[in-house]
């Protein structure tokens, strides 16, 4: 096996973003499906696999007994999350399979029996539509009123699954109960609008770098409530329905590779593909966004720039029902799976795509349009930067510069036949601050909030900006060998007075960035209580090689895994991992206080621990100014009115996730419905009462730091920010103060959401400067 090792380490190494969604095949199902059955190939590939993550994962954790119940769990949890559908019957009858997976993964002869994984699928096939029967039967029969004071568990993710299908029914009586009350009262207090089924669309807490595209479901208008969530379930149904072996084999190959640690991942080559988008920023293809509408590939939005959007010929809303790939015949595409279609759009840069299109301003027409592929840039993604101009305290103006940082992106060419432009966010971020610099400012905000990671190499050269050199952090082997990534190039591009933002999405590449500043005293980090805590490494390893290395040209691409094989440190010696860091200056907000958010809350975390430090010069440039601007900021929170609306809010989630039930009465629910409106309304003209900022913005972004002159300050509106959103989950009840973000160089006046947070960043950032000033005044006055 040490040749699995060469071939292993000869690849990227990368500190993922540590959320990656499944996203599901689709096969035509307008039948009876007939049993799945694995492809032939996909024993060898769950085999590999596991051997694989047995050898180099950084637990070096055999498969074996404990592993395999963590492995059926996370599979049977992955199929069933809410454990309203498996019934406790079922689990006993595949109780043999709980305790060997490990012997049907790894006990043949280079070949897994996969039986398992399409059994215990199959059973969910059964249960699922036994699901949806109920459902059309309760839809047709029952007359939904909402008159008693009953209850609906919201939050089943740790409760029993249900003992009989009678005990069943009831959740989904339940269920269907709250769903039809969701939905009436969205239409009842709403304004008049295509008709959406809302109540049951979850909204990820989880960052992503999956910018290309995204995957709603919305129902079709309709006036019966009763229709609309039936036609929702269908649409599961059929969904899941259309699952083919290569599904099955993705589902079951990440809960296995899930009972290692939450972060490490089995791709299939399309997913390989996104990943290399996400991390490069940019894709070859039309330059459209696109979602999955009820079976209809739909135009989200137009990427300015790109072919779709130059061609002026393609609109939002747009439905693509065919694609044909130069003079072949047109591909139908209606009620395909949406990375399908994708897949069929992208190309080789140069080449010719045909959309037959249904324009949204009419359903019954069609058009053809042709158009070239070419490089797409998600400039949207891009590190961007603010100049903002304020009053000081003695009658001057304090000029500070605010850097965003999506994610530590950067070029990764992973599939083979995909060359990106080179991209390299150490090197945008330096372009942004050496503008900054020429416009003379006397402070950095460097705003890391739900930055998800990104490329270690990026991680450390970035952190490299602000040092002139040294350790930036320390990367552990399984062996225990610890290597000492460091800056070497002795030149520190900013020297002056720095913040570091954070929150609880900061992860994994953020959070080693964040660390080191930290730790050297070069920054002060401002924000939540810590940050995600990500503190492993991971590197992608195509199984290509590994599964049929002698035919490996000839043979379908087998798929990436996606394997943890280091923890990291911080210069300290600490670990990241789990504790994640914590922030010098904590303000309010209401991600402290989910329990929903962080590696604590995944399944199977590494564990946190210590190594000894590295030599590295301490600058102890904050930490002499930190009990003064803790003194002053936290007077300043406790009269500033946003943060009693963040404090109020933080009341509302502790009653909520205490509770994590829902009423079932019609009254109750509209007065609550009520009072949030009338609160979100008082809060929204208490604001607009206030008088703008003094301070002007100035947008910067890496098209136009190159203008002799600065773009057109930004118009002040305020507006409020504080979002508020429920799902079929009481956990991912949350409220975020999002950040002022803006690329228009137009001056008109344009809705600046509040933010608090930044807001009170920049205080702090004034502070610092205004200590650190009078500080260098006192010893130049001594000497």
């Amino acid at each position: 096996m040490r040749h699995i090792k060469i071939i292993l380490f000869a690849f990227l190494a990368f500190i993922a973003p540590p959320f990656f969604p499944v996203i599901a095949n689709a096969a035509d199902a307008t039948n009876a499906p007939a049993p799945l059955l694995p492809g032939p190939n996909d024993g060898r590939i769950a085999y590999m696999t596991a051997r694989l993550l047995e050898e180099f994962h950084y637990s070096q954790q055999p498969l074996d007994m404990e592993m395999s119940k963590k492995f059926f769990d996370g599979y049977v949890e992955a199929l069933d999350p809410r454990r309203e559908n498996f019934l406790q019957s079922d689990l006993a009858e595949f109780a043999h399979y709980r305790t060997n997976l490990d012997a049907f993964t790894i006990g043949g002869r280079g070949r897994a029996d996969l039986s398992p994984a399409f059994d215990i699928f199959q059973r969910m096939l059964q249960r699922l539509q036994e699901h949806t029967d109920y459902v059309d039967k309760v839809l047709k029969e029952d007359k939904f009123t909402f008159t008693t004071n009953e209850r609906i568990a919201i939050d089943r993710r740790h409760a029993p699954y249900p003992k009989n299908l009678a005990e069943a029914q009831q959740l989904w009586l339940q269920r269907v109960r709250y769903e039809y009350l969701q939905e009436k009262l969205d239409r009842e207090t709403q304004p008049p609008t295509t008709a959406s089924y809302a109540s049951s669309t979850n909204i990820s807490l989880k960052p992503t770098n999956h910018v290309v595209l995204s995957v709603t479901n919305n129902a079709p208008a309709t006036n019966d409530i009763a229709g609309t969530i039936a036609h929702h379930y269908d649409w599961i149904l059929h969904t899941i329905s259309k699952w083919d072996g290569a599904d099955i084999l993705q589902a079951y190959l990440n809960a296995l590779a899930h009972a290692y640690d939450p972060h490490t991942d089995y791709f299939p080559p399309e997913n390989a593909e996104d990943f290399s988008i996400g991390m490069s920023l940019s894709l070859v293809g039309i330059g459209a966004k696109l979602t999955e509408d009820y079976g209809y590939c739909t135009i989200a939005s137009l990427i300015p720039g790109g072919p779709a959007a130059q061609s002026k010929l393609l609109n939002e809303k747009d439905q693509i029902v065919a694609v044909a790939q130069s003079n072949l015949p047109p591909v139908n595409v209606v009620d395909m799976e949406l990375t399908k279609v994708v897949q069929m759009i992208r190309g080789t840069k140069g080449t010719q795509v045909q959309l037959t299109i249904v324009p949204a301003e009419d359903h019954t027409a069609r058009r053809v349009v042709t158009l070239i592929r070419d490089e797409i840039k998600m400039e949207d993604e891009e590190a961007k930067a603010q100049l903002i101009e304020m009053p000081d305290s003695h009658g001057g103006t304090n000029r500070i510069g605010v850097i965003e940082l999506p994610s530590f992106y950067g070029t990764v060419n992973m599939p083979d036949e995909i060359v990106h432009s080179p991209k390299s966010c150490t090197e945008d971020v330096a372009r942004l601050l050496k503008k900054l610099e020429q416009e003379k400012i006397q402070g950095v905000i460097l705003d890391m909030r739900s930055n998800p990671g990104g490329l270690l190499n990026e991680a450390v050269n970035l952190t490299g900006l602000f040092i002139k050199s040294g350790p930036v952090v320390l990367a552990r082997d399984p062996d225990g060998k610890v290597a000492v990534l460091s800056d070497t190039d002795n030149n520190e591009l900013y020297s002056g007075p720095l913040v570091v933002m954070i929150n609880r999405f900061s992860a994994s590449a953020a959070e080693i960035c964040a660390a080191a500043l930290q730790d050297y005293g070069r920054a002060i980090v401002v924000g939540d209580t810590s940050t995600h805590g990500k503190g492993t490494v991971q590197k992608p390893t195509p199984l290509r090689p590994f599964v049929w290395p002698a035919t490996a040209a000839a043979t379908n691409d087998p798929g990436t895994l996606k394997i943890t094989i280091n923890k990291f440190y911080r210069v300290s010696g600490a670990s990241t991992q789990l504790k994640g860091v914590a922030s010098d200056i904590v303000l309010p907000d209401i991600l402290n206080y989910s329990t929903e958010i962080g590696e604590t809350s995944l399944e199977n975390p590494l564990p946190w621990d210590t190594i000894p430090s590295a030599t590295y010069d301490k600058l102890n440039l904050a930490q002499p100014y930190l009990a003064q601007l803790k003194k002053d900021s936290a007077a300043r929170i406790a009269t500033n009115q946003d943060f009693t609306y963040i404090r109020q809010d933080i009341d509302e989630l502790k009653k909520l996730q205490a509770d994590k039930t829902m009423t079932l009465n019609e009254r109750e629910a509209l007065k609550e419905r009520k009072d949030n409106r009338a609160r979100d309304k008082a809060r929204d003209d208490e604001r607009a009462a206030r008088k703008s900022p003094d301070e002007k913005i100035y947008d910067l972004t890496l098209e136009n730091i190159g203008q002799p002159e600065l773009p057109a300050p930004e118009a002040m509106l305020i507006t409020n920010s504080v979002t508020y959103s429920y799902d079929s989950n009481i956990a991912n009840f949350f409220g975020t103060n999002t950040a002022a973000t803006a690329t228009s160089q137009k001056s008109e006046v344009k809705p600046r959401p509040t933010d608090p947070t930044l807001d009170e960043s920049e205080n702090i950032l004034e502070d610092y400067i205004s200590l650190t000033s009078s500080n260098q005044g006192l010893i130049a006055n001594h000497e």
